[in-house]
C-alpha cells in the first residue's frame, strides 16, 4: 500500500463472526491499512477464534477503535464509501468498484478515508448507505450474490491497491474535497427539523423526502462551505420566525 494512504480506515458495522474479525485483520495487514474502526460489535474481539485467524493482524485488533454509531465512527473521515450487496437498497445509486474507488483516492493524499463494510446477515440499512458519499456494489453472479464478509473485503482492497498504483503514476488529485459526511448528516437533521416546523414536511413522509434531499447532495459533491451555507439559512430563518411570532 502507498504510504500516503496509510490514512485508510477499514469500518466494521455489527460484525457477528470472531472468524470474520480475525480474517479481515489479517487482510487488512495485508495491504497495509493501520487501522480498524468497529461499529457496537457483536462478538468478543479478543476470542481465541479471533487470534487464530487474524495472526500478524491481531495489533490492529488490539488497538481497534470501537463507536456506538457509523456517524460517530466516520466523523472525521472526508471521504466515505459504503459497500451494499442488497437489491433493495431503494433509489440510492450503485457505483462499480473501479468507478468509486477510483473517486475516494481522487482528492488530497492527507484526507482521512472511510471503507464501511455491513453486518454479515443484513448489510447496511439505507440510513446507513445514505451517509457514505459513494456506495459501492462488487459484481457476483445473480443466482448467488451474497459475499462473505471477509471476502468482500479482501476483493475491496484488492481493487484499491491497483487504483492507488494506477493513481500514483498519473498523480492526478482533485483538489475538490466534499463535505466530510457528518456534516451532510448534520444539515439533514437541521433541515428536517425545520421543514416539519413549517409544514413542509409531513412526519409519515419525512424521512423519504430527506432521503431524496440528502442523495442529491451527495451526488452534486457538496462542499464544507456549501454546507455550512445552507445551514446558516436555516438558522437566520428560524431566527426569523421565532422573532415575527414574538
Amino acid at each position: 500500500m502507498i504510504k500516503h494512504y496509510e490514512n485508510i480506515k477499514v469500518i466494521l458495522v455489527e460484525p457477528l463472526g470472531p472468524i470474520n474479525v480475525g480474517s479481515i485483520a489479517r487482510i487488512c495487514e495485508n495491504f497495509g491499512i493501520k487501522e480498524i474502526r468497529i461499529v457496537s460489535p457483536k462478538c468478543d474481539l479478543l476470542d481465541l477464534k479471533v487470534k487464530k485467524m487474524a495472526l500478524k493482524g491481531m495489533s490492529l485488533i488490539k488497538d481497534a477503535k470501537c463507536y456506538l454509531t457509523l456517524v460517530e465512527a466516520i466523523a472525521d473521515c472526508n471521504r466515505v464509501v459504503a459497500t451494499c450487496g442488497r437489491i433493495d437498497h431503494g433509489e440510492i445509486p450503485l457505483y462499480s468498484t473501479e468507478t468509486t474507488l477510483n473517486w475516494l483516492i481522487d482528492g488530497n493524499p492527507k484526507n482521512t478515508i472511510g471503507i464501511v463494510f455491513g453486518r454479515e446477515d443484513r448489510g447496511l440499512t439505507n440510513q446507513e448507505l445514505l451517509l457514505a458519499q459513494k456506495v459501492l456494489t462488487i459484481n457476483t453472479s445473480p443466482s448467488y450474490p451474497s459475499l462473505n464478509l471477509s471476502h468482500a473485503v479482501a476483493i475491496v482492497l484488492y481493487e484499491l491497491s491497483k487504483c492507488i498504483g494506477n493513481s500514483s503514476k498519473v498523480n492526478n488529485h482533485s483538489n475538490n474535497n466534499p463535505a466530510k459526511p457528518k456534516e451532510l448528516n448534520d444539515l439533514i437533521d437541521a433541515s428536517q427539523e425545520f421543514l416539519l416546523q413549517i409544514g413542509f414536511l409531513y412526519k409519515h413522509t419525512a424521512l423519504s423526502k430527506m432521503q431524496k434531499i440528502k442523495s442529491m447532495l451527495q451526488r452534486g459533491e457538496a462542499r464544507s462551505e456549501e454546507i455550512a451555507l445552507l445551514r446558516g439559512i436555516i438558522s437566520q430563518a428560524k431566527w426569523f420566525i421565532n422573532k415575527k411570532n414574538d
